[in-house]
């Protein structure tokens, strides 16, 4: 393949890690960031977000050559919003070019200008990473997120370099490995062994008990990543698809475990997830000394103690790792992984972490993964509750309730989250996202967690109530957002 030069300005396509090639522009870095040593790269701001990162030559492709083969494998929202960022980006810039041909000094036309200059002044503020020359840029970009969303999985089709290590040196804080006072570890997508695309998975072999909602789309992206899977559920059936896909089946979860190194298991509520590990032919009874056992169910902090004691017990490695998201974000590989308890079985199960999520953070001790995901649940179903509210309210007053979800969505409040359960009220869909019952099972917990700590919980209360009687109403299996037929009954 013959060398393409790259230079400041230009419109090209970056690889970054495991996401889909995305639109960038070639610029000048702030002043004060060093261009990474022995490699040869290019300093890229990317379209429709407000991210820049350094990209290695070989990850980097110029934009129009490769334009309609982009477009074709990548199909996602924010994928044409930045791809649209980038017609707009270019159509002012032909403007400024065609006003700068030497009629300016006409009589009410503008002066003449210099033809466009990208990046005149670097920015030094590296908390923004922003640079003042590119406002036509920012202008046209549809929102600003951050690389962590633009999306999962490789970008088939298009033939990157190889690279042995990640293609990208991250300079916000956010797309490293962040070791805080607390002592909790975040390690991110962006930091992982991703080499063109995909992760070096695992040579361990790898166990996974519970097929549902988040299960489901974490095997999915297991096997899609190279690892070595085997799978049961207590609905054999849902196995089926799997075992298409290459995992293999455990006829018991004692059989899962003595079979696999790291057996993870994700089922609904704690005492799924006691019977699943003390039950007939259960975890227990397949763990040996150096087997390690991940529970990855939303529970409360003492079953985790409980669990993990039994299984040290035994001389098995315990790791807690509950996941933030919903079906959709497990099926995108892009959840938040809580992890607590042994920090080596943390540091064994990096590929997994990274081919399933887009973010994993190890809390300490185990009990610390449980009590802070109750934490993040509770605000998310009190909030949730809050917006069925409000949509309700609107409705009651006379005022329109798209008005109001168009108003929240151009407000400090917008977000993913928000836009589309609120549609989801609006067409009254509530296929299930993530069920009703279990953020009311999670709100539960997290009331009964603050009650053990003396800490009132007035508002997750308030909502547990709200929540309990949509299940009276039979909305259990529902998506969460369908709490707000407690509201109209």
């Amino acid at each position: 393949m013959a060398t393409v030069h790259l230079r400041i300005g230009d419109l090209v396509w970056g690889k970054l890690g495991r996401y889909p090639p995305w639109p960038g522009k070639i610029v000048s870095p702030p002043k004060d960031l060093k261009k990474p040593r022995g490699k040869k790269c290019h300093f890229v701001k990317f379209f429709g977000t407000e991210d820049h990162a350094w990209i290695k030559v070989e990850q980097l492709k110029p934009y129009h050559p490769h334009k309609e083969e982009m477009i074709k494998i990548n199909k996602g929202k924010r994928f044409q919003q930045a791809v649209d960022a980038v017609e707009d980006f270019l159509k002012k810039s032909k403007g400024k070019e065609q006003n700068s041909d030497g009629k300016g000094d006409s009589k009410g036309k503008k002066t003449p200008s210099k033809p466009l200059k990208i990046l005149e002044e670097d920015d030094e503020d590296l908390s923004a990473l922003k640079d003042p020359s590119e406002k036509d840029l920012t202008d046209s970009d549809p929102e600003s997120s951050t690389v962590e969303r633009l999306g999962a999985g490789p970008g088939s089709g298009f033939k990157w370099e190889s690279s042995p290590a990640s293609s990208m040196e991250p300079i916000s804080k956010r797309l490293k490995i962040i070791e805080e006072d607390s002592g909790s570890t975040s390690i991110q997508a962006a930091d992982s062994t991703a080499i063109n695309g995909s992760i070096i998975p695992t040579d361990k072999r790898i166990g996974f008990l519970g097929l549902g909602l988040m299960g489901s789309g974490i095997v999915s992206n297991l096997l899609k990543m190279g690892h070595v899977v085997t799978v049961w559920n207590r609905t054999a059936e849902k196995c089926d698809l799997f075992i298409q896909e290459g995992a293999r089946l455990g006829r018991t979860p004692a059989e899962v475990v003595s079979m696999c190194d790291i057996t993870f298991s994700c089922v609904s509520d704690p005492k799924a997830a006691r019977d699943l590990v003390l039950g007939p032919s259960g975890v227990l009874q397949g763990i040996r000394p150096g087997k390690c056992y991940v529970e990855m169910s939303t529970v409360d902090p003492e079953t985790i103690t409980e669990l993990s004691q039994v299984i040290t017990s035994r001389g098995g490695r315990f790791l807690e790792a509950p996941v933030a998201g919903s079906q959709q974000l497990s099926n995108d590989g892009m959840l938040v992984i809580l992890a607590a308890g042994d920090r080596t079985v943390y540091e064994d199960c990096s590929s997994c972490f990274q081919a399933m999520g887009k973010t994993s953070f190890f809390l300490g001790e185990a009990g610390n993964a449980a009590r802070m995901m109750l934490i993040l649940n509770m605000v998310q179903g009190s909030f949730m509750a809050t917006i069925a509210e409000g949509l309700t309210l609107a409705q009651a007053t006379g005022q329109s309730q798209q008005t109001l979800l168009d108003i929240l969505c151009q407000g400090q409040m917008a977000s993913t989250f928000v836009d589309q359960k609120c549609q989801n009220i609006l067409q009254g869909n509530f296929k299930p996202d993530y069920y009703l019952k279990h953020i009311q099972k999670d709100l539960r917990l997290a009331i009964s967690m603050g009650d053990m700590a003396n800490h009132p919980t007035p508002m997750a209360a308030a909502a547990n109530e709200v929540y309990k009687r949509a299940k009276a109403l039979d909305q259990s299996d529902n998506d969460m957002s369908a709490v707000y037929r407690a509201y109209i009954h």
